[in-house]
């Protein structure tokens, strides 16, 4: 099994957009995937439509409570950091080391491919002491990151890249998910990245996509982001 890390360079940027279409389109072309999202902040089960629920059905998988617990088991109902949202529910702060070995172990039968996301951006505080980095540094995986085409996307995006690369972790792809609304178009922010982003790093464009139940049908082809870095 080949697993990947999807963060991103701040929370809202399109994380579970790209998990779930990557899940979509690596069964669509006979591969079996496995995804969890270990911490969600702002769960609500009972919506249809929370990160987890997505997850599971782009996955063919029912998006009932059960499952959830199982790809998701620190939950957060308070829409903030996993230490904030931990203090303000008066709920014990995650373990990372449980955290990293919930990641390490998780397996199903014959998946080809298991894809974990984050939570929040690249420092998002996980404790008092531990960030999203730390959980990424210590699984050691090939990174996805996730960011926008806002105004002010292209430092935050630089930033969150290097930090990855400057603490060893190889980013497998950056990817640029449309903001909306947004100062900045799409193409402008992808062309100004070029010029400072590394070679070995492919930059992937998806445009703004219509409201629906299952957008990541609509998403242009991604998979070969993973498929070719397990090659």
């Amino acid at each position: 099994m080949q697993p990947f890390f999807i963060t991103s360079s701040g929370t809202g940027t399109g994380k579970t957009l790209v998990t779930t279409a990557l899940c979509w389109q690596l069964r669509q072309a006979g591969k079996y995937v496995s995804a969890l999202k270990p911490v969600i902040s702002g769960f609500d089960a009972r919506d249809a439509e929370n990160d987890t629920a997505r997850i599971l059905r782009s996955c063919g998988l029912p998006a009932e409570p059960k499952m959830m617990d199982i790809i998701s088991p620190w939950q957060f109902k308070t829409p903030l950091t996993p230490s904030m949202a931990a203090r303000a529910e008066e709920k014990p702060m995650v373990d990372m080391d449980k955290l990293v070995a919930f990641c390490r172990d998780y397996h199903v039968l014959k998946s080809d491919f298991l894809l974990v996301e984050g939570v929040g951006g690249v420092m998002a505080p996980m404790t008092k002491k531990h960030t999203v980095l730390d959980w990424m540094v210590a699984l050691n995986w090939p990174i996805i990151l996730v960011v926008g085409s806002y105004l002010g996307a292209i430092s935050h995006t630089l930033t969150a890249l290097e930090t990855l690369r400057t603490n060893g972790l190889k980013v497998a792809a950056l990817v640029v998910s449309e903001s909306f609304p947004a100062d900045v178009s799409l193409a402008d922010t992808t062309m100004a990245l070029e010029n400072f982003v590394p070679r070995d790093v492919p930059i992937v464009k998806i445009p703004r996509l219509r409201d629906g139940a299952e957008p990541w049908k609509d998403v242009p082809s991604i998979s070969w982001i993973v498929e070719s870095a397990n090659k």
